[in-house]
């Protein structure tokens, strides 16, 4: 069974307070971007064992600590009829970028598990089982457009279309980790069930970011782009090449711009690559579209 886990983008990310648990409650809206992925196979074994070969970019960590190994352990210990597999894994999607890579590697093989072993778990079930694997890794199992609260695992799917619009994507040379984007972070209580009220309005998509700009604020940038100046300037060259929304996404370090004019987006785009730049990479140039089959 092949797979293509894809990368996701925050359209604002508002920091609104600190909960009991140590954690915060935040506001986002989480985009599918299909044409950036992963790839990920997973076959049948006749023995109880597992495979694990990966390529594509070096992922920072021993293979007993990626997110597919340990949702497949996760699954294996509640559901014994899953038995051993081959896993081939392409890693594309960068790390540290705030792309959510490897959530979706871990919530796409659990569906590859619920297929191959015939667990019937709806989608659900799924959200609810990868839960503990990451805050976000439910998101994955629906894969649309979704509003999220909570911890950003709280979801309800939302007719945000961004098709049509040319969306590019750098990631400068460094990484962010999630606790150095919230050392310091200023939260806003205030601005609780703003976004969600905005997207009520009956204005489509885009116009929502042209009229609203200051409801679609990524707070993480307000602590980031002190500490690393690079991914500010990479946002602020997206703004100058007249992108209609320009935000980090996530913690980042990734930084993403939609262009009304496609000329605009491919000009920065080819630019950026051009130049090969030290301080920053372009990982995505293209339309945004619906997901392929």
């Amino acid at each position: 069974m092949l797979l293509y886990p894809n990368c996701k983008l925050n359209i604002g990310l508002r920091v609104i307070d600190r909960r009991t648990d140590g954690y915060h409650d935040l506001e986002t809206i989480f985009y599918p971007v299909y044409g950036l992925h992963d790839e990920l196979e997973v076959t049948t074994l006749p023995a109880d064992d597992v495979e694990f070969i990966q390529v594509g970019l070096t992922v920072d960590c021993p293979a007993e600590d990626n997110l597919i190994i340990k949702c497949y352990h996760m699954m294996q210990a509640k559901y014994p009829q899953i038995g051993g597999v081959r896993i081939r894994f392409k890693k594309n999607i960068p790390f540290g970028a705030g792309l959510g890579g490897g959530s979706s590697d871990a919530a796409h093989m659990a569906i590859a598990l619920n297929e191959l072993f015939g667990l019937g778990l709806n989608q659900a079930e799924l959200a609810e089982m990868v839960r503990p694997l990451g805050a976000d890794c439910p998101f994955f199992i629906y894969n649309t457009p979704c509003y999220a609260e909570g911890i950003g695992d709280k979801l309800r799917p939302i007719g945000f279309d961004l098709s049509g619009l040319r969306l590019v994507m750098i990631k400068p040379a460094c990484g962010v980790s999630t606790r150095e984007a919230y050392a310091g972070i200023t939260r806003h209580p205030e601005a609780r069930g703003q976004l969600l009220q905005t997207l009520n309005e009956s204005e489509k998509a885009q116009d929502l970011l042209r009229h609203h700009p200051e409801v679609f604020l990524n707070d993480f940038e307000q602590t980031v782009f002190p500490l690393h100046p690079e991914i500010a300037a990479q946002k602020k060259r997206l703004q100058d090449a007249g992108a209609l929304y320009a935000a980090m996404s996530g913690s980042g370090s990734t930084v993403f711009g939609l262009f009304e004019d496609h000329g605009k987006g491919s000009t920065l785009a080819g630019t950026a690559m051009t130049e090969q730049e030290a301080t920053a990479m372009v990982i995505f140039d293209d339309t945004l579209g619906e997901r392929k089959a």
